[in-house]
């Protein structure tokens, strides 16, 4: 009996460790759930839309980031909150799986969650919520059918206006303005990396190189890589060169084995010195020898090499970045080969020209490749900060990810949200027709579209409900193509202003909030077992749980 008396609490208290949390019931699970998502939601709101603030975002390693993409603002958050971060996971997804459309999910996702907590606090069941969430996102898939532009889907990948149309709206939304200027750019680096079967695109052989100074206007398309280091030796210049790389450096190797060698005079001395002279320069003859022009090195190149180098006038680079000196064979259709040696013929690269170029102050590298066959292009960036650079470089990886969902998937569907206001109409229409008690659920659901409008209006500074009774005005009259023109602050029809978003983009972004928003609702009681050793998660100041 004196065990039993001794054992703390009763029910969950005396199943689990001491330290743990256990949070059960509408008030603590589920609302508090909904509270949490409800502040990310709200923090990446603002930044919805070509109009969207900046967040200024100090990560722990005091890294500074001045940005409105939602990706970024998400990840350098580090989000604690277990619910929360199930909304970061779908951002996530959704950023791997389209690369434009992370703001969208998380902040559509929070708008639902909002909603559902208004049906909670009416009576409803989550349940009851779920079951009318599952049934409005289906609905919601067909009706984006129905708004896909009719010939969209037969595409020339290869069309440069084409590929401008369908990235507009992704570069617009994170560079508001510039959109004219970068689109061209980033379609010129597709359209040259695109492989013979549009599917296989892949996103890497687009480069981004960021270089100070200049202006946004001085940026340009290099076909072929851009090496942000100069040549070691003197010789910056070298026209349809041969390129042979060596990953282990270009230096004397060391022996496998040890071994003493004596020397008795000077004489010996000398000669030694000169068998190893001997030695490289017979290894560098060797691969000037094999036609190369160009030796680039994956490692540290070493001063006897160089000389003999120059001797036989061969240009030497020195690529340290494993990756980087991947992503050069591949641009060169060179084969790494491990030590210094011989290269046979098929081991050679090749490329029109490799020179050392000053652009703005910084001396940088450029292999050109102008010929067909090209793997690699590289976008050159010009801009006064790092921050501008940075985003500048994840406008351009939008515009690019964008390129690759179209050549899956071209459809278009009218964007300046056109299509949400559309869907929020019909769903309204499809929710009076359900009998049931989730038909207020679907209701919540249309609502929560009005979301768009509203932040894109609020964010230009536009007065939302004007904005929106005139967009619902607009398209009960039948003009399902009307969206918000945020320069001129009036609805208009977007084929004229000529915003389009991509169909897969708004597929995906929809489909992940649904499911996340379903997920947060599903959970009814959180416990939190106490962690091992070390304080308890809510005395920790700066830690946590774990990311995934």
């Amino acid at each position: 009996m004196m065990g039993l008396g001794s054992m703390a609490g009763y029910g969950i208290q005396s199943m689990l460790k001491e330290g743990h949390r256990h949070l059960s019931g509408l008030e603590e699970a589920v609302l508090k759930n909904i509270d949490a998502c409800r502040e990310l939601s709200a923090i990446t709101r603002t930044s919805l839309g070509p109009n969207g603030m900046n967040k200024m975002v100090i990560n722990h390693l005091d890294k500074l980031f001045v940005t409105n993409d939602a990706a970024t603002i998400v990840n350098e958050l580090e989000v604690q909150h277990p619910a929360a971060k199930i909304l970061v996971l779908a951002g996530r997804a959704q950023q791997e799986e389209i690369g434009d459309g992370a703001n969208l999910t998380i902040s559509f996702a929070g708008e639902l969650l909002g909603k559902a907590e208004e049906l909670i606090r009416m009576g409803l069941h989550p349940s009851e919520i779920i079951i009318g969430y599952t049934k409005a996102i289906n609905k919601t898939i067909e009706i984006l059918e129905d708004l896909v532009e009719k010939g969209s889907e037969n595409m020339d990948v290869r069309n440069k206006e084409e590929v401008v149309l369908r990235m507009r709206s992704a570069v617009a939304s994170k560079q508001f303005g510039q959109e004219d200027v970068l689109c061209p750019l980033v379609a010129d680096a597709c359209i040259q990396v695109c492989p013979k079967n549009p599917a296989n695109f892949n996103v890497d052989n687009v480069r981004v190189a960021k270089l100070l100074g200049g202006g946004l206007h001085n940026s340009s398309v290099v076909r072929g890589m851009v090496l942000k280091n100069d040549a070691v030796g003197s010789i910056k210049r070298v026209e349809k060169a041969k390129i042979a790389v060596f990953v282990g450096g270009v230096d004397t190797s060391a022996t496998e084995t040890k071994g003493t060698v004596l020397i008795h005079s000077a004489e010996q001395l000398e000669n030694y010195a000169k068998t190893e002279e001997a030695k490289v320069e017979e290894l560098i003859k060797a691969v000037a020898d094999s036609g190369a022009k160009v030796i680039v090195s994956g490692a540290a190149v070493g001063d006897m090499a160089l000389h003999f180098c120059e001797r036989y006038k061969l240009m030497v680079l020195k690529i340290s970045s494993k990756f980087e000196l991947r992503r050069f064979c591949r641009t060169t259709g060179a084969i790494a080969i491990l030590k210094l040696s011989q290269p046979n013929a098929d081991e050679l690269g090749y490329a029109d020209s490799v020179s050392v170029e000053e652009i703005g102050g910084t001396r940088v590298t450029v292999v050109k490749n102008e010929e067909g066959g090209n793997s690699v292009a590289t976008v050159v960036l010009r801009g006064s900060t790092d921050s501008i650079l940075d985003d500048l470089e994840r406008a351009v990886d939008d515009g690019v990810n964008t390129y690759k969902s179209m050549c899956r998937d071209s459809r278009i569907i009218p964007g300046a949200a056109a299509t949400e206001i559309e869907l929020a109409k019909r769903l309204k229409e499809f929710s009076l027709k359900e009998t049931g008690l989730d038909q207020y659920a679907i209701a919540k659901f249309a609502e929560s579209f009005e979301m768009v409008p509203r932040t894109l209006a609020e964010n230009a500074g536009l007065s939302a409900m004007e904005i929106i009774s005139s967009l619902y005005a607009e398209h009960a009259s039948g003009n399902v193509k009307v969206g918000i023109d945020l320069e001129e602050g009036a609805c208009k029809d977007i084929s004229t202003l000529k915003i389009w978003d991509l169909y897969v983009t708004k597929f995906f972004a929809l489909k992940y909030s649904a499911d996340a928003a379903c997920t947060v609702l599903r959970v009814d009681q959180i416990i939190m077992a106490k962690p091992a050793g070390g304080p308890r998660r809510d005395a920790q100041p700066g830690g946590g749980m774990d990311e995934d």
